[in-house]
């Protein structure tokens, strides 16, 4: 939080007028007010109530996080916190915030602007992945922290030597965004329903037992053709690829001319050429 982007120096409060409507805790993190100086816990700071409130996430899940029990964990009073984070829905939006942390580098190299959305999308995939709990947290509201706009101006750097329009930058942003985020929540629903183990049980022998060929001929099709033979749990596989299709689809409308990919398994794609380190 400190040295966020309008902050500048660690500490230093912003000349930029606070926003009308700006929940408090948010605005200290943008460096927008200054910290609360009076009181019997000098040491306490937004930063450290944020920290706590991530440790009691990770190791008691969403459900555990309270402002009595996140006051707990610093030792302080619970109304201590309230002059820090006005409410635990806020304090919610700030611990997100400091998961997601910020982007790396994404300037796309030689206006590649697939390499530098790939790239996009597999650190907030990364992030999400460290920190599960994250993608519990309702949306309630568009991404105001300073770490989460951080990363909207990254994925439109990206686009920015396209021929988008910048409504469809934003939506093509948005677009992404929901991907990453309901593909890391499907597959930690999975992986909560099997209790970690891996889930890989045989889904087309179970629909080749339970279908008829005649009723349900593009199924069994599929089944034939091995449409169903990698692994279930392949989430990495599935990732790649329905980021390689949303990607082709932006650069067509963007007027980019690519050559036609075979449409072969989810795992037999390496997600359009998404070429994305993990972060």
């Amino acid at each position: 939080m400190a040295g966020s982007p309008a902050t500048g120096a660690a500490g230093e409060v912003s000349e930029h007028p606070t926003p009308p409507n700006l929940p408090p805790s948010i605005a200290l993190a943008w460096g927008l007010r200054e910290h609360p100086r009076r009181g019997p816990k000098p040491g306490l700071t937004l930063d450290r109530i944020v920290a706590a409130g991530i440790k009691v996430a990770l190791t008691e899940g969403l459900a555990g996080v309270s402002m009595a029990r996140v006051a707990g964990e610093l030792g302080v009073a619970t109304m201590s916190l309230y002059r820090y984070v006005s409410a635990k829905d806020d304090l919610l939006t700030l611990m997100v915030d400091a998961v997601v942390g910020p982007p790396p580098l994404l300037e796309p190299l030689d206006g590649d602007w697939r390499a530098g959305l790939s790239r996009w999308a597999v650190g907030v995939r990364a992030a999400y992945q460290r920190n599960l709990w994250a993608v519990r947290v309702p949306i309630s509201a568009p991404p105001v922290g300073p770490n989460n706009v951080a990363w909207l101006e990254a994925a439109l750097r990206s686009l920015g030597g396209t021929a988008l329009s910048e409504s469809q930058k934003l939506a093509t942003v948005l677009l992404l965004s929901f991907f990453v985020r309901s593909e890391v929540t499907l597959a930690a629903d999975v992986a909560a329903a099997s209790g970690g183990a891996p889930v890989n049980f045989g889904y087309g022998e179970v629909l080749a037992a339970l279908t008829d060929p005649a009723l349900f001929p593009a199924l069994h099709r599929a089944m034939a053709a091995g449409a169903f033979d990698a692994g279930d749990d392949d989430h990495d596989a599935y990732f790649n690829y329905g980021l390689g299709r949303i990607l082709d689809g932006v650069g067509r409308l963007a007027g980019e001319s690519r050559p036609e990919q075979p449409a072969t398994t989810a795992g037999g794609d390496d997600g359009g050429r998404a070429g994305a380190p993990s972060s």
